[in-house]
């Protein structure tokens, strides 16, 4: 069930992206689009493909610089020129390929480029007790679920345990404020469906905000608070999940008055 988020239009928002434009030559990928998070909330952004959903994203977790417009987290001002300066702001993205070793279990994905050592007889080892056990953790108490063999290759894994892995790595990794997820349910079972959205309310439960970027209307309405709309570039709507339905969303997405018109 959607709650409203504990903070919502209160005085401070956790981001504010403003007026935000991006183009690629002569093709305006995004024109003045601007949004609002608070902490806790989850906002789905919708839209066809093109409609300029995943450039917004990629511009605030430091894929691309923005032509035009700022973004602002916590208030403050930021400047967003690279992924790495995005995870320092607490901002990080699980995308649909999610980015994983298939080779490597859970334990070398979640601490893949930050792995643990510590030293033997004046050498270096990796820590992959340490590792093991701090991944079991985090994916237990941060992520709600416990794998069967911690030790198996992620190649091993179902479709959502792969998801928890890659969500475990970017808490692990940050201290994370806004959690991106692209196409979370993709090519996902029912079961593994549910296990996702489960995992998506359990973060947000946790103070952690979450924009989803999905084609799925039913998942969207199942976790979001609001939803964005996105359609050629631009935000032509932002609805409350809790006041408005499904086929008014579906309405701005194909753009009801056109259709009307024609």
């Amino acid at each position: 069930m959607n709650q409203p988020p504990s903070s919502t239009e209160s005085d401070t928002p956790l981001l504010e992206m403003r007026s935000i434009a991006k183009h690629f030559g002569g093709v305006m990928a995004v024109a003045g689009v601007s949004l609002r998070l608070d902490p806790g909330e989850v906002l789905g952004i919708v839209g066809d493909n093109g409609a300029g959903k995943s450039t917004l994203i990629k511009v605030l977790t430091g894929v691309y610089e923005p032509d035009e417009g700022d973004i602002r987290v916590e208030g403050r001002l930021v400047s967003i020129g690279n992924k790495r300066q995005s995870r320092q702001l607490g901002i990080e993205a699980v995308y649909q390929n999610l980015g994983l070793v298939d080779a490597l279990d859970a334990a070398g994905n979640v601490f893949l480029g930050h792995e643990l050592k510590h030293r033997v007889l004046g050498l270096t080892f990796l820590d992959n007790d340490r590792m093991a056990e701090e991944a079991a953790r985090v994916l237990k108490e941060k992520v709600g679920i416990e794998l069967e063999d911690i030790h198996a290759p992620t190649h091993h894994l179902s479709g959502g345990q792969r998801q928890a892995v890659a969500i475990a790595r970017a808490i692990y990794a940050t201290d994370l404020k806004i959690l991106v997820m692209d196409e979370p349910t993709a090519a996902l079972g029912p079961e593994e469906t549910r296990h996702t959205l489960a995992l998506m309310q359990n973060l947000k439960e946790q103070g952690i905000a979450l924009i989803v970027i999905s084609h799925n209307l039913d998942h969207v309405f199942r976790v979001a608070d609001r939803v964005m709309v996105m359609r050629a570039g631009r935000a032509v709507a932002t609805l409350s999940c809790q006041t408005s339905t499904k086929q008014e969303v579906l309405a701005h997405i194909v753009d009801a008055a056109d259709i009307e018109a024609a």
